[in-house]
C-alpha cells in the first residue's frame, strides 16, 4: 500500500501542514496564520490537530504515513529534537518540540531547521535530483542554508551547520546583523536590509521612479516593492538589487571554497527578482572563482517553488528510510 509523508512548516506568518507523496507531490494542505502568539502546548495541539484533520479528510490512517517532518526557523539541536532559539515564535527557548508532538503519534517525528528541510526537499524532489552533494541557500527576509554531503544532510556538532547568513562578507559595513556582528551576509543582502539601503540611497540624493507618497515609511520597503521598481527601470531599486546580488555572489564563492559542492541551489522570496538578480550573482561568483573551478559547477534556482518549506519538511521522513 502506498505510503505518504507529512510536513509541517512553522513560519513567521504561516503554519503550513501538508500531506505529500513519496515522489514529492502535494496531496493536500492546510494553512493557519494565528500560531505566532500561541503558547508552546497550544502550538503542539494545533499541529497535531491539523495533521489528524488532513488524515481524516483524505481517508488515511496514521499508519499510512512514513513519518512527520517539522521545519522551524532558528537554531535546532537536531539529535534532541529541541528548539534552542527561534525568532519566529515567542518563547520556545530550549523547547523539546519533537518529543511533545511525538506524544500524539506512534510514528517517527523529525524536527529540523527550516533551511535544512528546504535543502533536503530540493535534493530529493527539485533541482538537486541526480546529485549526491549540494548546498541550498534561501534568500528572503533572512538568509539560511542547508548542506547535503554524500546524500545526507550535514548538520555539524550541534545541528546548526549551514548558517552562511552569518558569514561576514563586508567587515566595514555600517549594517549590524541580528547576531550583533557587522557585515554579515544576512545584514547586507536580505530583506531585512532593504529599508535601510533604500533610505540611504534616497538620502544620498538619488531619485526613484517609484510613485511613493509624501512621508513614505521606508520600513515598508521590501522585495515586492523593489520588483515593481525593477519592472519600471527604477535606478534606486536596480542598484539595491545589484548590491544584494554582489554580496550573495561573494557568499557562494565562500561556500564553494569551503565545501566544493557541484551545485548551489537558490530559493526564497528575493529570487522573484529573476534573471537580473541571478545574472549578477553568477557574474560575481565566476569573477572571483576564475580558474579555480576544476569540475562542473552550477548555480541553479529552486524547482519546487513556494511549497519548498513544507515539502522539504515532509521529505525529512525519507532520511529514516
Amino acid at each position: 500500500m502506498e505510503k505518504f509523508l507529512c510536513g509541517v512548516d512553522i513560519g513567521g506568518t504561516k503554519l503550513s501542514t501538508t500531506l505529500v507523496s513519496t515522489g514529492g507531490t502535494v496531496l493536500d494542505k492546510c494553512i493557519d496564520c494565528d500560531h505566532v502568539d500561541k503558547k508552546e502546548n497550544e502550538l503542539v495541539e494545533k499541529i497535531a490537530g491539523n495533521i489528524n484533520m488532513l488524515l481524516h479528510k483524505n481517508r488515511l490512517a496514521e499508519s499510512d504515513l512514513l513519518g512527520i517532518g517539522i521545519g522551524c526557523a532558528g537554531h535546532i539541536r537536531f539529535r534532541d529534537g529541541v528548539i534552542i532559539t527561534t525568532s519566529n515564535l515567542k518563547g520556545y527557548k530550549n523547547y523539546p518540540l519533537r518529543d511533545e508532538v511525538k506524544k500524539h503519534f506512534g510514528i517517527p517525528v523529525i524536527l529540523d531547521n527550516d533551511a535544512n528541510a528546504q535543502a533536503f526537499g530540493e535534493f530529493k524532489f527539485g533541482a538537486g535530483r541526480g546529485y549526491d552533494s549540494m548546498v541550498f541557500l534561501t534568500i528572503s527576509t533572512g538568509i539560511g542554508a542547508g548542506i547535503i554531503i554524500n546524500n545526507r544532510l550535514y548538520r555539524g556538532m550541534t545541528g546548526t551547520a549551514g548558517e552562511f547568513g552569518h558569514t561576514i562578507v563586508s567587515p566595514e559595513s555600517e549594517l549590524t546583523c541580528t547576531c550583533g556582528n557587522r557585515g554579515c551576509l544576512m545584514a547586507v543582502a536580505c530583506g531585512m536590509a532593504l529599508p535601510h539601503l533604500f533610505r540611504k540611497k534616497i538620502g544620498e540624493g538619488k531619485k526613484t521612479k517609484l510613485d511613493l507618497p509624501p512621508g513614505f515609511d521606508f520600513n515598508k520597503v521590501d522585495g515586492r516593492l523593489l520588483l515593481q521598481g525593477l519592472e519600471i527601470d527604477d535606478p534606486v531599486s536596480k542598484e539595491i538589487i545589484l548590491d544584494s546580488a554582489y554580496y550573495v555572489g561573494i557568499g557562494i564563492y565562500n561556500i564553494f571554497q569551503a565545501l566544493n559542492p557541484p551545485l548551489v541551489v537558490l530559493g526564497g522570496g528575493l529570487m522573484s527578482w529573476g534573471d537580473f538578480y541571478l545574472d549578477q550573482i553568477r557574474k560575481t561568483f565566476y569573477g572571483l572563482a576564475r580558474d579555480m573551478i576544476f569540475d562542473p559547477f552550477e548555480i541553479a534556482v529552486s524547482r519546487i517553488g513556494p511549497d519548498v518549506g513544507v515539502i522539504g519538511a515532509a521529505s525529512l521522513a525519507l532520511e529514516l528510510c
